[in-house]
């Protein structure tokens, strides 16, 4: 196999015999490495290198179970696209029972939002469905007046989204660790950005928000002064609404804030408002009018969401924690859904033992994997039904989380994998394509040295890869990733 151009490459690729241990004498130059390691992040190293079928070509500690952190999102991926497929999109509705009035253009019958954890709904960027196109789908079927309270519907359990039991207090109102359920806007994540008033002695004024609407939520008590200095504070209130106080300079920039949407559903009520009034209808919120029986609900609205490849690509290339979540969510139901997490990658890789998951986004101090499960999934997998190219659903280096694994390498696409990173743990698990054959490799750090033992790892797979290719793609040519569905990957 002929060195390859850096570049993304989607078309499908013939991967050559696998990498043996007589071809590539890597042991002296790993063992080199792991004391410089050693010497530079003091702590618990687990490290696997394996070769396409999942044989061991240099080890230490690769049964023991570490922290694993954020690369338990590379397991998450596999488990919900077995579950639900690689096209498989989220849907936001509105569902009822009733007819729009042809006089006043009331929608007289029950109406409900249905929302089933879309994550890239209502985001600032807009590369996401909207609230707003689900409205305008009402007003092109005569809606123009809605009545009654807000209600709340789900396909996936109860309509509420919460912060998970698995993950640490500590994380609880950071930005990385939001609300998690059914009702997701913005990743459950509010901005609000504010300009200088008119004049010095004016209001504050709220310029931008996200989700759009959600700045019907904000109290400004910040003032306009003379000058270009701010000293803008945003602060959360009890009822979920928030506050922004200080002041800020005639000729200072726009200040933007960023916070945890403790209350889901009150920024959904604000964003649906904002979303039904851009679409020319009036909602009233009284008492239902029209006909008590709900009859036969049916679908009066729907936007979807992109399809899960797309999905979850991002969400490893950003090591996006609410939406692993949400994939797990998928994937697993409400119920048990880590214990259905950890039964897969069991049955996946064969091992019964090394894999205990709590959540599927590695959040949780309690997660633990063994490099060895690690590497055994990364032969095993692509030789599933639902496995197929599942190196592309990682992101290449170069990008994301592995930016800077740029240089030091030929180019984008030699590195596919996913990284982890808590207080207590340093993980980099992935693909690494060479000539001879595409490397399996999971390094693990658990120790109080986290910002030394990433920079080990960036170096472990930059000294096996300072000559490699794109990792190929295609899983079901001859050389395919893994070993045969029925030989376990050799210990």
């Amino acid at each position: 196999m002929t060195r390859r151009p850096a570049i993304l490459c989607f078309a499908l690729l013939a991967l050559p015999a696998a990498l043996s241990a007589q071809d590539a004498p890597i042991g002296p130059e790993l063992d080199a490495w792991l004391s410089r390691a050693q010497r530079t992040a003091p702590g618990k190293w687990g490290v696997v290198v394996a070769d396409q079928s999942g044989k061991i070509l240099w080890s230490v500690n690769g049964s023991d179970p570490m922290v694993p952190a954020s690369t338990v999102k590379l397991l998450t991926t596999g488990f919900a696209r077995t579950v639900v497929g690689s096209d498989a999109r989220r849907a936001t509705r509105v569902v009822g029972s009733g007819r729009v009035n042809p006089l006043s253009g009331t929608w007289e019958g029950r109406w409900a939002l249905e929302l089933n954890g879309d994550v890239t709904l209502e985001r600032r960027d807009r590369t996401g469905p909207s609230l707003t196109e689900l409205a305008k789908q009402l007003a092109d079927i005569g809606v123009r007046r809605l009545v009654g309270p807000l209600t709340v519907t789900t396909s996936v359990g109860e309509p509420r989204s919460r912060y998970p039991a698995a993950w640490s207090d500590r994380h609880r109102g950071r930005i990385f660790a939001p609300p998690v359920g059914p009702i997701t806007l913005n990743e459950n994540i509010v901005e609000f950005t504010v300009a200088p008033g008119s004049k010095a002695g004016a209001r504050a004024v709220l310029v931008g928000d996200a989700p759009a609407g959600a700045g019907a939520l904000v109290t400004m008590a910040a003032t306009t002064v003379t000058g270009k200095r701010s000293s803008l504070r945003m602060g959360v209130q009890k009822n979920g609404r928030w506050v922004i106080s200080g002041r800020i300079g005639t000729r200072a920039g726009a200040r933007r804030f960023a916070s945890v949407a403790g209350d889901p559903t009150a920024v959904l009520e604000a964003a649906w408002q904002h979303a039904v009034a851009s679409a020319g209808i009036n909602w009233s919120h009284t008492a239902s009018i029209g006909s008590t029986d709900p009859g036969e609900r049916r679908v009066l609205a729907e936007i979807v969401s992109q399809p899960f490849d797309s999905i979850a690509h991002e969400i490893n290339t950003r090591s996006l924690n609410i939406g692993a979540e949400l994939m797990l969510l998928w994937g697993g139901g409400v119920d048990r859904a880590a214990d259905r997490l950890t039964q897969h990658v069991r049955a996946v890789t064969g091992l019964a033992e090394g894999v205990t998951l709590h959540d599927g986004s590695g959040l949780s101090a309690d997660d633990r994997v063994s490099p060895f499960v690690f590497t055994s999934y990364l032969a095993k997998f692509p030789l599933t039904a639902a496995g197929k190219n599942f190196p592309l659903l990682l992101p290449a280096n170069g990008s994301g989380t592995l930016r800077r694994l740029a240089a030091g390498l030929p180019g984008p696409g030699v590195v596919r994998a996913k990284t982890g990173t808590l207080g207590n743990a340093s993980t980099l698990v992935g693909y690494l394509g060479r000539n001879s054959g595409t490397l399996l490799i999971a390094a693990m750090y658990n120790g109080g040295s986290v910002y030394a033992a990433k920079q080990a790892e960036w170096t472990l797979f930059r000294l096996l890869g300072a000559n490699g290719v794109v990792v190929p793609l295609d899983m079901d040519s001859g050389g395919a990733l893994g070993s045969t569905p029925d030989e376990p990957p050799s210990p």
